[in-house]
């Protein structure tokens, strides 16, 4: 079986790793990449840099990675669409819910696959959690909460750090729940003179009952990628800057010591660190998506899923500006 063209549009920050990861992956070529702004990080090597979308699906590929900014996701996606490339796009999958919904109808009514690049997914430290959970080892659970905080990144120029960094935390909370939320509270602030937010509180609803809170800015001087699970049998913390995954179970053995004892709505037990796989998360979701392309099973991002969490993002947006919960 010949392997599968790909071609890549979008050479910055982004782009020069998915273009590394696709000359890796067994059973595709990277035939083509793009962009108008030229090669900065000069990954490229010895194919021609295309001046837009047109040119590359000219080249003839299969599928197309998108890691253009994110007010280009829907006319670059439309336009793979239309000429029935099937395609990964980065997160979000594009600015606001319209045109989101436009590219979730135009892939599955072409009966292509699309998917988004919510990479956090495939974190292996989410990965071994989401799989713990479904079997049971927590229990019933209560609560998701994330903190995803740190310097500003200046590659960030078209959204704020609710639809850039937020939207990370909105789709693995909905995936490692598989719940969807219902309603959320949210407040923002504008510390660094940009037109967009740099902070967020969130706190939200899931259909089945769970309470979820994010802290997310660019505003601390240390970087955090934490989620904490709690359930009846204590907590999953999972640090995805580590890929490390660590149980804090509830205790088993009464405290005695009253002093102490008061404080206590549960017992601290005994606290595991898992010793996990840790491939690269970037690799295993194009390898995922590469597999759905082939139309084998694949755990992918979809489009609407992608829409699902640009509806949220747009909802947190909505709450902060208005001081109200949002329905969803």
């Amino acid at each position: 079986m010949t392997n599968l063209r790909a071609g890549l549009i979008g050479l910055g920050m982004m782009g020069r790793h998915h273009a590394r990861v696709l000359r890796q992956l067994d059973g595709v070529d990277l035939v083509a990449v793009a962009d108008p702004g030229g090669d900065p990080h000069g990954v490229a090597g010895d194919l021609p840099v295309l001046p837009d979308v047109h040119a590359l699906v000219e080249a003839g590929i299969d599928y197309a990675m998108v890691a253009v900014p994110t007010r280009f996701h829907t006319e670059t996606g439309l336009a793979l669409a239309e000429a029935g490339v099937h395609a990964l796009i980065e997160k979000p999958l594009a600015t606001d819910t319209a045109g989101a919904r436009r590219l979730a109808e135009a892939f599955e009514s072409a009966g292509l696959v699309g998917a988004v690049g919510h990479i956090e997914r495939y974190n292996p430290a989410l990965q071994s959690l989401r799989a713990r959970l479904e079997n049971g080892e927590l229990g019933d659970v209560y609560q998701i909460a994330t903190r995803r905080q740190g310097p500003f990144p200046a590659r960030i120029a078209d959204v704020g750090v609710v639809k850039d960094l937020g939207t990370h935390d909105i789709d693995l909370t909905a995936w490692v729940a598989q719940q969807e939320y219902r309603s959320v509270s949210a407040r923002t602030a504008f510390k660094s003179g940009r037109e967009h937010e740099d902070l967020v509180a969130v706190t939200g609803m899931l259909s089945g009952g769970l309470v979820t809170n994010h802290l997310v800015n660019w505003l601390s001087p240390m970087k955090e990628r934490v989620t904490v699970v709690t359930g009846e049998k204590g907590a999953f913390v999972a640090d995805t800057l580590l890929a490390d995954l660590t149980f804090h179970a509830n205790g088993l053995i009464q405290t005695r010591w009253d002093d102490v004892a008061q404080f206590r709505g549960v017992s601290e037990g005994d606290v595991i660190r898992y010793a996990i796989d840790k491939p690269e998360p970037l690799r295993t979701e194009h390898e995922a998506f590469r597999d759905a392309v082939l139309g084998k099973p694949a755990d992918v991002v979809t489009m609407a899923q992608g829409l699902n969490t640009v509806a949220v993002a747009e909802a947190v947006l909505t709450s902060a500006r208005t001081g109200e919960t949002v329905q969803l």
